[in-house]
């Protein structure tokens, strides 16, 4: 093999190799698409953060430049301010108005594009940054493992899932990149204030780094992270510079430069919130940025001025001021000291209510195996390699990139959605490893691959394979060959073996995700949403207009839709509706919550919130029912969480094996819930049954084991049960339970002012009877009056054809009833007039005397 002519290709071999991977990304990223003959495209788009994505774009296309950043179609009655930035909505609206995309499908097709070719973009800048940081080898190696990747990285930048996410993570990267290339650039030419030639290429440089963290910025404001990542680094920077004699008139400039712009992008774009929290575009933000510059201003002119004493005294001078400055700024400004306190303790902190966002929730090393795995090991590899060539080299990059990735591991160990982000370092830091390998063992490799001596190859292997090597000239007779050191060569040949596994681990997760067609909308979710705009009154709101938040009000015919938070864009999007919580986790908690709103016990309790929040519709789905019931408790109930409705017991296998099962069994409060209510009895009164009366040992298991299990009726084990905990061994304890969620355990009264106007297709239930249908709408209406006691009931017929009959018992010798017998053009209807049970009696209920709460009869 000729070296040197293989060498003076190897520019073009790597910009092949490059863009090889680059397709590659792009290619495993678009196969969902490839289901489009089979699908709507619409189904293949996530249903909580995408959907609002298109309907951002949708809105900016009709306004485009301008962005809305006040919701007038989310968060009834009060709308929302958005804490997204503008950049990713603009790029992608740009591009429809260039390819004249105007049709949702048209709009669709060219948005889901846009997160794949994200991802495949960082390959080249991996690839930059990791010979940045360790040379050619170390960048292609970066770029490969960016490349097949997995976790939320690739979910993120998936076909189908249209979010800002890959876009934090490119521009945030290619700021780093920029920091680190001005970095490496100034201590090769330091600054020095009073030579004026020193500052031009190093302003111009820090203008490009301002830019890039501006770009960062304007699509999500958790791009103050890095401006963490840099006060981190640049607080123990000076302090390594002192010590060692250097100034620190370099990152003075840099950060002034590059933060001065960032804070003045707020004059631009302007502040959108009050407060100063930092995950919206608040005060926060520029106040952060020009307290780094002050800070690193301070560092300098310490650094200057303890230039001739020992490093001791200005290590105590230092945390002096630091201690001082804390308190001054604590009691001068108490307010301002307190909130960036608390954003901060909350950017990074956590709470019993993350747990239900999926996003938000703590990583466990469980899921950084199951999405890394020996990725994690050479990272780690990387990092005490790095450390140990920053201690010999004492590099300030080094330093910057070892911060950055110790941030970022605390970041995502505390918020599982920052895993996007840490698929960079972990991709640079195994390119670290894997090309220090390389590079240890490369004169053992081309020998081995050449059949050249070690001479030759020494004198083969040059920077530039233009330049002739200098000094004595090769024989040309056929020299002695050295004999090649296989111990470099075998851990080269491991290190890509473990890079082939962690490769084929990843791909092969990627490639069942991507063939088997990705993301899915949820079928009898969009099939009620369709419903929901055609046949429900429009609330007055212009969909596509761009509202000022100071100004606006809803006209009188706005409503509000009550569902779970999950699927408030939903809502949005498809159903053009407006809904009372949605997924930033807004209208969720508090007295007037969607929480609130379907965990209280009460229907009084319930139209109180109804009302205060001009809810007209309500939709529940089995979700809410049965597997999202646990996060709707924990929001009601943060300490209580599931554990006054549901019980986890193990119960013996039915085959007497000697192993156990876990089971869900439902106390009586679940059964008394709004959502169980409205979702399982259709608001309509309902009889108890069978329950089960269990007895329960804790002391088995960590999980509770059922020991005893016999059916009863309610009374009969409510005795028993009190009976048994009279008397009870510690430890043991019995309960009335239920393994249905039709299986009450008292009486379940009817609901006055609610009726099903609409449900989805399918049945959930594995036979039918019973029936119970994946989504339901209900509108919440004043109801009709009719004088009298005993128990009325109507038979009614769904728009699936299902069939059941509301009852309801009278309260204070009155009834209210939500269903019309006559007049309605719902397409639940009434299958014959209103009859009170036992008497013979008929009342008939007009559409009019529901809507307007009249007396009849």
């Amino acid at each position: 093999m000729d070296i040197p002519g293989f060498l003076r290709h190897r520019n073009y071999l790597i910009i092949i190799f490059l863009v090889i991977l680059a397709i590659f990304m792009l290619w495993i990223r678009m196969l969902p698409s490839a289901s489009l003959a089979s699908t709507d495209i619409l189904n293949l788009v996530g249903s909580d953060d995408p959907l609002y994505n298109l309907r951002q774009i949708e809105q900016m296309n009709v306004n485009f430049p301008n962005y809305s950043w006040f919701e007038a179609m989310t968060l009834f009655p009060t709308g929302q301010l958005i804490h997204w930035g503008p950049l990713f909505i603009w790029i992608i609206s740009g591009l429809c108005l260039l390819t004249g995309a105007t049709t949702r499908p048209e709009i669709i097709s060219l948005a889901l594009t846009i997160p794949p070719i994200m991802a495949a973009l960082m390959v080249p800048v991996m690839y930059l940054l990791g010979k940045k940081i360790s040379g050619v080898p170390c960048g292609l190696f970066s770029a490969f493992f960016i490349a097949v990747v997995s976790g939320q990285f690739f979910f993120r930048s998936l076909y189908g899932y249209l979010d800002h996410h890959i876009a934090e993570v490119l521009f945030s990267t290619v700021f780093c990149l920029c920091y680190i290339w001005v970095l490496i650039y100034t201590r090769e030419h330091p600054v020095d204030f009073t030579r004026k030639e020193t500052l031009r290429i190093p302003l111009i440089m820090s203008v490009v780094c301002g830019i890039a963290y501006v770009l960062g910025l304007l699509v999500m404001p958790t791009m103050v992270l890095f401006a963490l990542i840099v006060a981190f680094f640049t607080f123990i920077q000076c302090i390594w510079d002192f010590i060692r004699g250097i100034k620190a008139d370099s990152l003075l400039l840099i950060n002034t430069v590059t933060f001065g712009i960032a804070a003045i992008s707020f004059l631009i774009f302007g502040i959108h919130k009050e407060g100063l929290q930092f995950d919206y575009y608040t005060l926060g933000h520029p106040l952060a940025y020009i307290l780094i510059i002050i800070a690193t201003a301070l560092l300098f002119l310490f650094s200057r001025l303890f230039e001739k004493k020992g490093p001791l005294q200005y290590a105590g001078a230092l945390l002096g001021l630091i201690v001082v400055l804390f308190g001054v700024f604590a009691l001068a400004l108490p307010g301002v000291f307190t909130v960036l306190t608390e954003s901060t303790i909350q950017f990074f902190g956590q709470n019993p209510l993350y747990l239900t966002i999926q996003e938000a929730r703590s990583w466990t090393l469980g899921e950084a195996w199951d999405s890394f795995n020996i990725g994690l090991i050479l990272m780690a590899l990387g990092v005490l390699f790095l450390l140990y060539v920053l201690w010999k080299e004492k590099k300030a990059e080094h330093l910057f990139v070892l911060i950055w990735a110790l941030l970022i591991i605390y970041s995502t160990w505390q918020h599982i959605r920052y895993e996007y982000y840490f698929a960079v370092p972990l991709a640079l830091f195994s390119g670290v490893f894997a090309g220090a390998v390389v590079e240890w063992a490369k004169r053992d490799l081309l020998a081995l691959v050449s059949g050249k001596t070690g001479k030759q190859v020494e004198s083969a292997d040059t920077s530039n394979p233009k330049e002739k090597p200098k000094g004595k000239k090769i024989s040309k007779g056929a020299p002695a060959k050295k004999k090649v050191d296989y111990l470099p060569v075998g851990v080269v040949v491991l290190v890509l073996a473990l890079t082939g596994i962690f490769a084929y681990l990843s791909v092969s997760y990627e490639y069942t995700v991507s063939g088997s067609g990705g993301i899915r909308m949820n079928p009898d979710w969009r099939e009620s949403l369709e419903w929901m705009e055609i046949h429900t009154p429009d609330p007055g709101v212009n969909y596509y207009r761009i509202y000022d938040g100071n100004t606006f009000e809803y006209p009188d015919q706005s409503y509000g839709v009550m569902s779970w938070w999950d699927y408030g864009h939903m809502i949005t999007y498809i159903a053009k509706r407006i809904p009372n919580a949605n997924p930033f986790q807004s209208g969720v908690s508090g007295e007037n919550g969607a929480a609130s709103f379907f965990m209280v016990d009460s229907e009084e309790k319930n139209t109180a919130i109804a009302d205060a929040l001009g809810v007209r519709y309500v939709i529940t789905d089995i979700e809410m029912d049965v597997g999202k019931f646990w996060a709707m408790a924990t929001w009601y109930n943060s300490s209580a969480g599931q554990d006054p409705y549901t019980e986890l017991l193990l119960v013996p296998d039915e085959s007497h094996s000697g192993s156990y099962d876990p089971y869900t069994l439902y106390e009586g409060p679940y059964f008394r819930t709004m959502v169980s209510k409205l979702h399982n009895f259709d608001g309509s009164m309902f009889e108890p049954g069978q329950v089960y009366y269990v007895e329960i040992n804790d002391g088995l298991s960590s999980t509770p084991v059922a020991t005893k299990a016999l059916v009863m009726n309610p009374a009969e084990a409510r005795a028993a049960a009190d009976a048994y905990n009279r008397n009870k061994a510690p430890g043991t304890r019995a309960m009335v339970l239920s393994t249905g969620i039709l299986s009450p355990h008292d009486p379940i009264p009817a609901l006055r002012h609610y009726r099903l106007v609409h449900e989805s297709p399918t049945n959930i239930m594995a036979q039918s009877p019973p029936d119970i249908k994946y989504v339901k709408i209900f509108e919440y209406v004043p109801g009709a009056r009719i004088k009298g006691s005993g128990i009325i009931a109507v038979d009614l017929v769904t728009n699936t054809g299902r069939k059941f009959t509301y009852r309801q018992a009278s309260i204070g010798d009155e009834f209210i009833v939500p269903y019309a017998t006559s007049g309605s053009t719902s397409e639940v209807k009434a299958q014959g007039k209103y009859r009170l049970e036992g008497t013979g009696q008929e009342f008939d209920v007009s559409e009019q005397a529901v809507m307007q709460g009249l007396q009849v009869g």
